[in-house]
């Protein structure tokens, strides 16, 4: 079975890396590895993509004791968190495990279903990827939820201080969608790799990957995407819901992103974290 959707064969064929695409998607199982549940074990987060009960796409973080997220099976993830209200049973999900103390990353897509402990995904694709664009940070530990926990701001569009934020961000994360299900990725650079071009919209250059194209795969045939911002020092959280396509022109790939829905959580994240040793990988910015 091909591991690609419609949509990423499509932008493979377009930037011309097909044949390197068939050689990195041999990499896709539908397994979890040993080595892949270690490296769950040892995780206090996972990124989380799934659609609520209007249909949008939203990326969150869920956080633990690491083992909070453990392999019970060779097809099967335990997650002892709850499934983020409005998603339905039986939801597709997309997950991201990133360790940013050794750059590694994985990801896990599946089907999610209650549990007693949380809930459970049954995995239909696993995977882990390079540490390009990724910021090496270590964790300090976590602290208890102050009072402004779960008091969450909604809006339409970016505040001044929002815009800020996202302007000076080195990382995100997005959730796409596509018939065959959902996926969770991470976007890094310096900052200001994000542009903020209007309370409404951001944008962002596709820098060179793995040549699977999952993300913009996904959006050419599915244009709902869910941003998630965090402050690693802080623990706030700010997740972004809406529409994104992708430009395609002589100085590279852009992706513009009109946002929808706003959620803003001061206490989003018990974590804190060093600050940032960039990756090398990084482009330098204008």
């Amino acid at each position: 079975m091909d591991p690609y959707n419609p949509g990423s064969l499509a932008v493979q064929t377009r930037v011309g890396v097909r044949d390197l695409a068939d050689h990195v998607g041999r990499s896709i199982t539908p397994g979890i590895r040993p080595v892949a549940a270690a490296f769950l074990e040892a995780q206090p987060m996972l990124m989380l993509g799934a659609a609520d009960a209007e249909g949008r796409v939203w990326a969150r973080l869920l956080t633990g004791a690491p083992g909070f997220v453990r392999a019970t099976g060779p097809h099967t993830v335990s997650v002892a968190a709850a499934l983020p209200e409005g998603t339905p049973e039986g939801a597709s999900v997309g997950t991201l495990a990133l360790d940013p103390r050794t750059r590694r990353r994985m990801r896990l897509n599946g089907t999610a279903r209650t549990s007693p402990r949380g809930f459970t995904i049954e995995a239909e694709q696993v995977f882990s990827n390079c540490p390009k664009y990724l910021q090496k940070r270590e964790w300090y530990g976590s602290e208890p939820a102050g009072p402004e926990a779960g008091a969450a701001r909604h809006g339409e569009v970016l505040t001044p201080d929002q815009a800020r934020r996202i302007r000076a961000a080195d990382t995100f994360f997005i959730a796409t969608a596509a018939p065959d299900g959902l996926d969770t990725s991470h976007r890094g650079g310096n900052p200001g790799f994000v542009r903020v071009d209007s309370p409404g919209e951001l944008s962002w250059h596709d820098y060179p990957g793995n040549a699977m194209f999952l993300t913009l795969g996904n959006l050419e045939t599915d244009g709902r995407a869910g941003l998630l911002f965090l402050d690693w020092e802080t623990g706030l959280t700010l997740r972004l819901s809406g529409l994104a396509h992708t430009e395609y022109g002589p100085a590279g790939r852009v992706v513009r992103f009109r946002i929808d829905r706003t959620v803003e959580t001061p206490s989003g994240s018990p974590l804190r974290w060093s600050p940032p040793e960039y990756s090398p990988s990084n482009p330098t910015l204008p």
